[in-house]
């Protein structure tokens, strides 16, 4: 029987060890942490977000700004269906909600995480936590990983580290080209006046844009009380990842809260003028914002709240429309959600074989995850890579 050594107890090393076929190999998980699949545990505020309910590969891999193009042949055979599939088959019910990220029905991440480790317990799979790997050696036909609780022999390594420095210098010193991390889900911190003690105020759809990138997103928008959040964000934070880490993390962003264009605002704006000439500006509901963001628009455009919507002249309403569809904040910095922190940057895609995740470089070293420059964004699209990758290593190995 030969040794698989499975490096990393996340989503992807766990999911890989749970489709393995048992009678084959006798499985190993290595974990530096005391825990495994810390992350499972934490994402979507503990419930875990699955997957995304988008069942076209085609389309799916439109959410990963890195590695788009390499996972149009890994999804289009195992895609967010057979995730749900997988799990459901385990009597772990699904949901699929209104913006189609799916989560379990128990609403706990814990149901995932007992599914998985009840398939490796059936399996006979040994888990090490508190293992720390400190090197991978070749040797012969075989790999030795030195580790904090001994040597571990294996015929085959699976690698899913995820993004941790240490773990992408390992690699590296065995031949690997690692692409440089830089955080890619980030909010922007901004100081301005339109958003101070406004944090916890959302917008349904925005825009955001980046002029110096010609760049631009649009989603759900939240202030926070660092600057901006939502997805509306952090989608644009992910496909410019690079390039705002380039720029240090000092840039303008234009941002559009009612994602009306002036001119249809500013009709907008006219007709609620005829039919409420008498009503004063700052108790008009003109727009579909909170009555706390309206006046406070009002301010930073010099404008009297207790004026009559009749007597707003045309340089008042266009101040306002140019603050509510056209404000530009100076961003100063990032902040990263530390627990569900996601990178771009990893082990070179060129150096993979997507057909079944195998190192170009390395005889029998399997490569999946985080690790791997292939990021996406929130929504359960970064999970549904690593089931994806890790079956079709389970698959390649069982057909051995």
């Amino acid at each position: 029987m030969k040794d698989i050594i499975i490096i990393g107890g996340g989503a992807a090393g766990f999911f890989c060890a749970a489709n393995l076929d048992a009678t084959k190999y006798k499985i190993t998980i290595l974990e530096q942490n005391s825990d495994v699949l810390q992350k499972v545990k934490i994402s979507g505020g503990g419930r875990c977000n699955v997957t995304h309910a988008c069942f076209d590969p085609r389309e799916l891999v439109q959410f990963y700004p890195r590695g788009n193009k390499e996972l149009l042949s890994v999804f289009t055979r195992f895609q967010p269906g057979d995730t749900m599939e997988w799990f459901e088959n385990r009597k772990v019910s699904l949901k699929i909600e209104g913006d189609n990220r799916v989560f379990p029905e128990s609403n706990s991440s814990q149901t995932i995480i007992d599914a998985m480790l009840e398939e490796i317990k059936q399996k006979n799979v040994e888990v090490k936590t508190r293992c720390s790997v400190k090197e991978i050696e070749k040797q012969g036909e075989r790999y030795v990983v030195k580790t904090s609780l001994g040597d571990f022999e294996g015929d085959y390594i699976i690698y899913t580290t995820g993004s941790s420095p240490k773990s992408l210098k390992i690699i590296e010193s065995l031949g690997h080209n690692i692409i440089d991390l830089v955080p890619s889900l980030f909010t922007f911190n901004i100081k301005d006046n339109l958003l101070k003690d406004l944090a916890g105020t959302s917008f349904e759809m925005a825009e955001t844009s980046i002029p110096k990138l010609k760049t631009e997103e649009s989603g759900p928008l939240l202030i926070t009380h660092w600057g901006l959040s939502g997805p509306a964000i952090l989608k644009i934070s992910a496909w410019e990842a690079v390039n705002l880490a380039k720029m240090k993390y000092n840039f303008e962003v234009e941002v559009n809260f009612i994602s009306k264009s002036p001119d249809d605002a500013e009709e907008i704006f006219q007709q609620f003028k005829q039919s409420n000439p008498k009503k004063t500006i700052g108790q008009s509901k003109v727009f579909d914002i909170t009555n706390r963001f309206w006046q406070r628009i009002l301010e930073v455009s010099s404008t009297d709240l207790n004026k009559q919507v009749a007597n707003i002249s045309k340089k008042e309403m266009d101040r306002i429309i140019e603050n509510l569809c056209k404000k530009k904040f100076q961003v100063t910095g990032k902040s990263t959600f530390k627990d569900e922190f996601v990178t771009a940057g990893g082990v070179d895609l060129k150096e993979i074989n997507f057909k079944n995740m195998s190192s170009k470089i390395l005889p029998n070293f399997y490569i999946a995850g985080e690790v791997l420059n292939i990021d996406a964004v929130t929504g359960g699209f970064n999970f549904q890579a690593c089931w994806s990758e890790a079956w079709l290593i389970a698959q390649d190995l069982n057909n051995l």
